[in-house]
């Protein structure tokens, strides 16, 4: 090939290298960006653009920071060890890549470089959130009794501090250990003075940095109860040992901490290495000196009269802790628990009645998802309870989203344009009466079927955001989306929004890389108007904007006054250092629901509503995020606001022990209350709280209130219940009814034990459980009547076969001494109220008496048919266990006979 051939090829060849490297470089950057951009475009599209790059440019500002101090630390560490190797050693005894300075530079350069990215995530990936909330803390206007210092201190000041001194610190140790590594050789530790200055200067930086530490430790204790590695006080806050004996020793190992670097200067610079050894020692001294006079002191002062100790501590962990967790404006109430119940209190608290829950969510789940969902691929993942105004009565309903699951689809069904484009939304919500039940013990639906039908129209039934983990969809492409069957046919629907990400110029080819799909790229059913529905669980959703927040676990969806349906969840603002509040999980000790979000089933927007501005940790967040919460909250959504469970639990649990005002009362646990137990199904369970429709004793109308029964301590007797308001400008309002100590008022477990024993209800449902089917207790409710409580529990009844269906077949209400079963809530009152109201009309009373004297005769023909199948059935269960197959048979047709013979 001629010369001029080949300077062409070769100047070719170099131009297409220097293309590829471009591409590669280019491919490269994309590779580490992309996340950024998509994420950037995504934030942008809901209009959160302002929280992204808060967050983005406080992570770049940290992570370049934490960069350079890891960077020049780790390069001037190897730097003078270079200098010091070179200078100790004979040069034809060093590798030769050490004295090239240049190649030596840039090996500096790379280790130093990797501590610099190795510090730069550290740094930007914990230490972002204490930057901001440093820099824009709000102040409480509670100062701790100890130090004068204000809440915010120890919240948002105290752990930026210590996060930069442990990060310095960590690193300062981690050099010493390289330095160490290095200075071993040959001993150069003791013969190289430059050495020797190198180790004595890191080591008396790590001394002053950890003096600064323990200066801060007496801050610490305000927020533990551990006084030492061995024990535990009884106070979560400062205790008498840690006053006495901790925060005095902490100061002293601070001094000896820079008395200690400075002597081993001193030593390093004299050449006397021995004599370095004497700080440590010292230091070490002082440490298990410390500890053992704080083991000394709580073991021998503190533990022998540790309430007169630890009285003054006490009280503030008992006034702090109520604070923490918003217990301190809770109101007490005495509530006489009469047996006052009677048919003119019946009618005076009709609402009441008409809102007991006679219906169970979690059967309920089962009845949705086999009635509701009409077609494979719909699914309702939670039942919920809410309140409506229904033809102008408040009214307590239960509501599932009829949501899309794409896994349940045919598998020639899971095509790319099927699961992407086609089939994109769920539809609709189905809707009952918590109170009512049809004649076949199934739930009496408000909305129901697909298009919805009821008492109210939903205007926009599609469900594009849920709870389902969805997968991101296409809408507006050229192929017509799924929304309902119909028939035999299916109707089609087109996404009307613009709240997606536009599939147009650039952003096609981004997201196509986001989601590795060449066929999202190149497919021709794609057009201009298309749009990219991406994060559509409205948790995940949420957890991508706002990472910050603690979100409840169970999102319910409801109806908005133009008939369009929302999602509401509750988001926690959650801190782990209140002075002197006990930890409800983990060292968490601080907790608000100030944040209520509000999320488009349809559009998938997000607003997030303050709904607790006094809130100083709130206010934290709206500095550092001042366009993120709305204010104003629309009427519709805020009718249909929920005090949190999850919130109530907490609160409820800690009140148990912290309602104890009483010193020595709370210090002995003496009046410490418990959740009660109740049987659901065929186990005892801890009791969660529950939403009822009642009318408080001091108020005039009917509102929805969170409640949680309490017993004492390993009683079963209910001593109180907590609640909380739940409407208007009442949200919030917690409060508690003390019930007198001086009798028995029944709690749950009794009340469930009691219908265990009565001989006509639990020889009935024995009865059923025998038959093929299973028997389903429902929860138990007790639901305060103005001075009075009465239980309530449905009974469900199952059949064995996997598609059946549960069924509410009778109604337990206990009130007092009497209990009654009957097929209906309406039939047992009537049958209650006959028991106990001696003034109800004779006439009511003789056809009550008529029925009892009908319902005796019946039982008793019952307990015989009983008794009998009872008999056959342990011959049956002896047959088999003798193998006497034939027998066996014979005793099944009689006992299957015998049934016929009681329907």
């Amino acid at each position: 090939m001629p010369t001029k051939q080949k300077l062409k090829l070769k100047k070719f060849g170099s131009i297409l290298g220097k293309i590829f490297g471009v591409f590669v470089v280019l491919a490269v950057l994309l590779a580490l960006t992309l996340n950024w951009i998509t994420d950037y475009i995504w934030m942008d599209s809901l209009g959160f653009k302002s929280v992204y790059m808060t967050i983005f440019t406080s992570k770049i500002m940290l992570g370049v920071t934490g960069f350079l101090i890891f960077f020049f630390l780790m390069y001037g560490t190897l730097a003078s060890v270079r200098r010091t190797y070179i200078s100790f050693f004979d040069r034809e005894r060093l590798p030769a890549i050490l004295l090239n300075r240049k190649w030596a530079r840039l090996i500096l350069i790379g280790l130093s470089a990797l501590a610099g990215l190795f510090g730069s995530s550290i740094v930007q990936g914990i230490g972002w959130e204490l930057w901001l909330k440093f820099l824009n803390h709000s102040s409480f206007g509670i100062s701790d009794p100890h130090f004068d210092m204000d809440i915010s201190f120890y919240m948002f000041i105290l752990p930026f501090i210590n996060f930069v001194l442990h990060t310095l610190l960590g690193l300062g140790v981690f050099l010493l250990l390289i330095e160490l590594g290095f200075y071993s050789v040959f001993s150069m530790y003791r013969e190289s003075r430059l050495a020797q200055l190198h180790l004595g200067v890191t080591l008396g930086i790590i001394g002053l940095l950890l003096a600064a530490v323990h200066v801060l430790e007496p801050y610490a204790t305000l927020l533990t109860n551990q006084v030492n590695i061995f024990q535990t006080s009884v106070v979560h806050g400062l205790s008498y040992t840690d006053k006495l004996i901790n925060n005095p020793a902490s100061y002293i190992l601070a001094g000896v901490a820079v008395l200690g670097a400075v002597w081993m200067i001193i030593a390093m610079i004299r050449g006397r290495l021995q004599a370095m050894l004497l700080p440590v020692a010292a230091y070490v001294a002082v440490v298990i000196i410390a500890q053992g006079a704080s083991v000394i002191v709580q073991s021998y002062v503190v533990s022998p009269n540790e309430f007169s100790k630890e009285k003054p501590y006490l009280e503030k962990n008992l006034e702090y802790t109520r604070a923490a967790y918003d217990l301190d404006t809770i109101e007490e109430r005495e509530h006489p628990g009469n047996q006052s119940l009677d048919q003119s209190m019946v009618e005076n608290n009709q609402l009441t009645i008409n809102n007991v829950r006679i219906n169970d969510a979690r059967p309920i789940l089962d009845i949705y998802n086999q009635l509701q969902t009409f077609r494979t691929y719909y699914q309702f993942n939670d039942i919920d309870v809410d309140r409506y105004i229904i033809d102008d009565t408040y009214q307590q309903v239960f509501l599932g989203a009829r949501e899309l699951n794409t896994t349940d689809l045919p598998s020639q069904a899971k095509t790319w344009v099927n699961e992407n484009l086609r089939y994109t939304h769920g539809y609709g919500i189905a809707m009952s009466d918590v109170n009512k039940i049809t004649s076949q013990g199934q739930p009496e639906y408000m909305l129901k079927n697909v298009p919805s039908q009821g008492v109210m129209d939903i205007t926009r039934p599609q469900i594009y955001f849920g709870e389902e983990n969805y997968q991101n969809v296409i809408v507006n492409s050229n192929v017509d989306e799924f929304d309902y069957p119909s028939g035999d046919e299916n109707k089609s629907t087109r996404y009307e929004a613009d709240t997606g990400i536009p599939l147009s110029g650039l952003n096609r080819l981004i997201f196509s890389l986001d989601a590795g799909s060449f066929r999202m790229f190149v497919s021709n059913q794609l057009n201009g108007d298309s749009q990219l529905l991406d994060t559509r669980n409205i948790t995940d959703r949420l957890e991508r904007i706002a990472p910050f927040l603690q979100y409840d676990k169970d999102p319910y969806i409801f109806v908005r006054e133009d008939g369009s349906l929302s999602w509401l969840i509750d988001a926690y603002l959650t801190a782990e250092r209140y002075p002197y509040s006990e930890p409800y999980k983990e060292e968490e000790n601080y907790i608000r629901n100030s944040v209520k979000v509000a999320v488009d089933a349809y559009t998938g927007k997000v607003d997030f509503y303050a709904v607790n501005q006094e809130d100083p940790l709130l206010q934290t967040y709206q500095k550092m995020f001042p366009d993120m919460f709305t204010e104003e909250i629309p009427a519709d959504i805020q009718s249909h606001f929920r005090y949190p469970v999850d919130l109530f639990k907490i609160q409820a649990s800690i009140y148990a022990t912290y309602h104890m005002t009483n010193l020595e009362v709370f210090y002995n646990r003496e009046d410490k209350w418990e959740f009660p137990t109740e049987k659901y199904f065929n186990e005892d369970i801890r009791m969660e709280p529950y939403y009822i429709t009642m009318k408080l004793p001091e108020n005039d109308t009917e509102e929805f209130v969170l409640m949680m029964p309490y017993t004492p301590r390993n009683r079963q007797n209910m001593i109180a219940w907590m609640g909380v308001r739940n409407d208007g400008e009442n949200y919030g309002e917690t409060f508690v009814y003390r019930f007198p100590k001086q009798r028995n008022i029944y709690g749950p477990q009794q009340i469930e034990n009691r219908i265990n024993q009565d001989s006509t209800i639990s020889q009935q449902l024995n009865l059923w459980s025998q038959g093929g089917s299973e028997v389903i207790r429902g929860n138990l409710l007790a639901i305060p009547f103005e001075d009075t409580i009465l239980y309530a529990e449905p009974i469900y009844i199952e059949s064995s076969n996997e598609t059946s269906l549960p069924e509410v077949k009778q109604i337990i209400l206990a009130y007092g001494d009497q209990i009654v079963m009957e097929p209906t809530f309406d039939k047992a009152l009537e049958k209650m109220l006959a028991r106990i109201d001696p003034n109800v009309e004779e006439g009511e009373g003789e056809q009550e008496e008529g029925q009892a004297g009908e319902n005796a005769e019946d039982l008793l023909q019952s307990e015989e048919i009983l008794k009998d199948i009872s008999d056959l059935f342990d011959q049956y269960q002896q047959a088999l266990s003798n193998g006497n197959w034939e027998e066996a048979g014979t005793i099944m047709e009689e006992i299957e006979a015998r049934l016929s013979e009681a329907q």
